[in-house]
């Protein structure tokens, strides 16, 4: 199993940036897949969470209506589009595969 992440990087109090994950090593069209961040100093936790189909995602309280999981099957890619950024969704981003496999992450940090 193997799941790249990119699409972080350094942006701007109210940016936006996409991150994508390609999966491959399983079948990706059959998995749950969701993104987690770790903030310096803190515990990591789930952000977005998607089904197999790409319906009843899920998100976490503190990006509701910024943020939105999505996938492309034929692709094998998940995304987490972000926007409204604020300085507290600076983190390292990880692609989570059935509850079980991780990326290595990708870091975003929002900062003036």
């Amino acid at each position: 199993v193997q799941l790249v992440e990119s699409g972080g990087g350094l942006v701007q109090p109210g940016g936006s940036l996409r991150l994508s994950c390609a999966a491959s090593g399983f079948t990706f069209s059959r998995a749950a897949m969701s993104w987690y961040r770790q903030a310096p100093g803190k515990e990591r936790e789930l952000v977005a969470a998607i089904d197999s189909g790409g319906g009843s995602p899920n998100y976490a309280d503190s990006v509701k209506g910024r943020f939105t999981i999505s996938r492309d099957n034929a692709k094998n890619t998940v995304y987490l589009q972000m926007n409204s950024l604020k300085p507290e969704d600076t983190a390292v981003y990880y692609c989570n595969a059935v509850w079980r496999y991780w990326g290595q992450g990708t870091r975003v940090t929002v900062s003036a």
